[in-house]
């Protein structure tokens, strides 16, 4: 019996003991180093302490609510688990957008987290704009509202990004400006600000399940959230980036590269390849893939891109597969709406709404790309190798008539399939070269498996006349939009029910392709959530 007690009483001891957690409070201006940091009258003043103490899976860092801060948070080597991670937020009475701030002009990154696991952080406001150049001279170098890297070769995984506002982020302070030539330069060779990054500078290093919700990032100079795996080909997998507000970035909004199987939804991107401050790099799409896999892009906005070269308003850059964009809002973007480029496998836009998307006209405000409302096109890289099995069906595109629809279809892509889509081009159409850094060049029409049938045109000059694919079964007639001013996907919902409903045809595989899409071909709703119910309707929305 006594033996009993004491293994009971042992194993309570045991419990107690594993489930004691330590929360460290920091405040700018009341806190003091020399604090024990464990109470909120008693916090730690500067972020630099977190260096000196042993964080603990379950630990929580919480910073003053509504305070600024003026040096980095570091977290390097530090490890929860995925019962108990490492929460990083605030304390103090939080109304809605309350946020503890960390303003830093002489720091390279506003938060680090390197080769660290389970963290999470939420409700930080971050800055960083310079009011004098530091470091002048070096070059690569790079400030970070936010910073995920990873260097040894071992897998890093569960960090999770909520609730942040990054604003203002440059390398440069006020006054420096980018040429024509950095601009054009394929992403830049120079200093910048970044939004929010992910790294892995390892061949064997890996980034796993990570999440940025919910955040607002503005006014960077180049890209907004961008995900980079370095040495390997897919170092960052399973994430996720949602319900995010991405604005005037100088760069693209959302870029990843060498990553896999991601979902990306929800997201407000608009003003992209923004110029409104001279230290921006002045280009880039809303989105766009590299070397990735397996990713699901759906519910998201992406508007007014700019930019003299790309800037579409999200387009798969090549050696991807498995890109699906459905459900998407896209508008007035310079570069286009559905660009493809080489080396792409089973690839797809569909129930997407583009509205007066490739308006921009090369030699025109130092534009050195023809903009695009559909392009597949052979570049990647060097050797120009046709996108394989690309799918581009049930999307409605509105042009208005004083706008040209630019057409580029490289002529060795390999497997393309146009169904049930609503061209609705008020002005002309044509083609134009798909002129990227190696402009296809004249040769054999090589484009071999195709389904290209049951298109709805507004008139017969709503496809280039010129082009060589033209549609076997082509219906012609005004869909009659509820708005063709609009702003918003309903806008665009047909009042010519009999050209729509049921007026559609299953979407199967390609003759030559055994796989299709990866998240299946047919789909149970359109972009507005209706249900489909027999035949789809033409384009984007379900008419009821």
């Amino acid at each position: 019996m006594q033996k009993f007690i004491f293994l009971s009483l042992f194993a309570i001891f045991c419990s107690f003991s594993e489930q004691k957690t330590t929360t460290y409070y920091f405040h700018p201006t009341l806190g003091n180093d020399a604090n024990s940091g464990i109470s909120k009258n008693a916090p730690f003043k500067s972020l630099s302490k977190i260096k000196t103490l042993k964080i603990n899976p379950g630990d929580s860092l919480l910073l003053a609510i509504n305070q600024t801060f003026t040096e980095s948070l570091e977290l390097i080597d530090i490890n929860g688990t995925k019962e108990k991670p490492i929460i990083v937020s605030v304390y103090g009475t939080r109304y809605k957008n309350d946020k503890a701030s960390i303003k830093t002009e002489k720091e390279l990154n506003g938060i680090l987290v390197e080769n660290s696991s389970f963290i999470e952080i939420s409700h930080m406001r971050i800055s960083a704009n310079p009011s004098q150049n530091q470091e002048i001279g070096l070059k690569n170098q790079m400030r970070c509202g936010v910073l995920v890297t990873a260097s040894n070769p071992k897998t890093y995984e569960h960090i999770y990004l909520n609730e942040l506002i990054v604003k203002d982020v440059f390398y440069e302070q006020k006054g420096f400006s980018r040429s024509a030539k950095e601009t054009k330069s394929a992403n830049g060779t120079q200093n910048y600000g970044w939004g929010i990054r992910f790294i892995t500078r390892n061949k064997e290093a890996v980034l796993k399940n990570i999440k940025v919700t919910k955040t607002v990032v503005e006014n960077v100079a180049h890209t907004g959230i961008k995900l980079t795996a370095n040495g390997q080909n897919h170092g960052i997998i399973d994430f996720e980036i949602s319900d995010n507000q991405v604005f005037e970035t100088g760069g693209p909004g959302i870029q990843m590269s060498g990553a896999k199987n991601g979902h990306i939804f929800n997201n407000n991107v608009n003003k992209s390849g923004n110029v409104n401050d001279a230290r921006k790099w002045g280009r880039g799409s809303g989105l766009w893939t590299w070397g990735s896999e397996n990713i699901l892009i759906e519910k998201n906005r992406f508007t007014n891109a700019n930019g003299p070269g790309d800037s579409a308003g999200a387009h798969i850059d090549f050696n991807c597969k498995n890109i699906v964009l459905q459900y998407n809002f896209s508008a007035n973007n310079a570069g286009g709406f559905a660009e493809i480029l080489g080396n792409n496998h089973n690839c797809s836009y569909r129930y997407n709404i583009s509205v007066n998307d490739g308006h921009r006209v090369k030699g025109k405000n130092g534009a050195f790309q023809e903009g695009k409302l559909f392009w597949l096109s052979g570049y990647s890289g060097k050797k120009r190798i046709g996108p394989v099995n690309s799918y581009f069906y049930n999307n409605t595109l509105y042009v208005k008539s004083e706008l040209d629809a630019k057409i580029a279809i490289d002529r060795i892509s390999k497997g393309v399939l146009i169904a049930n889509n609503i061209f609705h081009i008020e002005g002309t159409s044509k083609m134009v070269k798909g002129d990227q850094y190696n402009p296809e060049k004249e040769g054999n029409w090589e484009v071999s498996d195709v389904f290209f049938k049951n298109n709805l045109f507004l008139s017969n000059s709503s496809w280039p006349k010129e082009s060589t694919l033209q549609d076997e079964n082509p219906i012609f007639g005004d869909a009659q939009f509820r708005n063709k001013k609009g702003f918003q996907p309903e806008d665009f919902t047909p009042r010519n029910k009999e050209l729509i409903i049921n007026k559609g045809v299953h979407i199967t595989k390609l003759a030559n392709d055994s796989i299709g899409l990866i998240y299946g071909l047919s789909v149970k709703k359109d972009i507005l959530g209706n249900d489909i119910i027999g035949l789809p309707d033409m384009g984007a929305i379900e008419v009821k």
